[in-house]
């Protein structure tokens, strides 16, 4: 443990930003299952919860909490799965 006060500082900062990060990142990725099981399922809802997943990988980007090229290709492989799910 630092004995210097911002260095305590830090360590709480950073312990705090680690929670809140890893609370955004477990959000995104039952987002990321739930379209990914809508479309595996062909359910109703699978159109709805594309739209939801491609919005959290958006904001998960903006945010620096993944890069976006990452949201990218992440998007860009649902939609070519519920495409091809379309096709069946």
């Amino acid at each position: 443990m630092p004995n210097i006060k911002s260095a305590k500082k830090r360590v709480i900062v950073s312990q705090t930003k680690a929670k809140r990060n890893a609370s955004a990142k477990s959000a995104l990725r039952t987002s990321l299952k739930k379209a990914r099981v809508a479309i595996a399922n062909d359910a109703e809802n699978k159109d709805e919860a594309l739209k939801a997943a491609g919005i959290s990988l958006d904001k998960a980007a903006a945010k620096g909490l993944i890069h976006k090229n990452n949201a990218a290709r992440k998007k860009s492989r649902l939609a070519k799965a519920a495409n091809a799910k379309a096709e069946d």
